[in-house]
């Protein structure tokens, strides 16, 4: 790729070594490790705020009863609670609890002290680590560009 830094050929390195990045992080295990449908159900929580088991099913494409037995499994250990939608007692609503959150922030601190290591390990140069730094910036603009 040196030498070809056409918009197509940088896109095309971008997303192969992001991927590669990407599922190696997810490979690595972390104690008390959330599934990964169990993270998304969390993440959208955490981000959307309270809602329904449907509507998360919904928004990451996946059926109701998958999302159902994630939600269930998610509520015995803590990490989700349901309460009644005050709009319409007929309805469940759900929301991430403080453990729930705490879980997310685990996984994300381990993931990133899992980089840091790798970064640390003397495989790479303080020339090449600001150039990571300078990267990581510019990946950042480009994923608000997409």
């Amino acid at each position: 790729m040196a030498g070809d830094a056409t918009p197509g050929a940088v896109a095309t390195t971008l997303l192969a070594s992001v991927s590669v990045l990407l599922r190696r992080i997810r490979q690595i295990p972390t104690p008390g490790e959330l599934t990964m449908p169990e993270r998304t159900a969390l993440s959208r929580l955490e981000r959307s705020g309270p809602t329904t088991s449907s509507n998360l099913a919904r928004e990451v494409q996946i059926t109701a009863q998958a999302m159902g037995a994630t939600i269930s499994d998610l509520c015995t250990r803590g990490l989700v609670e349901r309460r009644p939608d005050p709009n319409d007692g007929r309805r469940v609503v759900l929301s991430a609890t403080d453990a729930g959150l705490q879980a997310l922030k685990d996984k994300r601190n381990a993931r990133s002290e899992l980089v840091a290591q790798a970064l640390t390990s003397g495989a790479f140069s303080s020339t090449e680590l600001a150039q990571l730094a300078a990267a990581a910036a510019l990946l950042e603009r480009l994923a608000h560009h997409i």
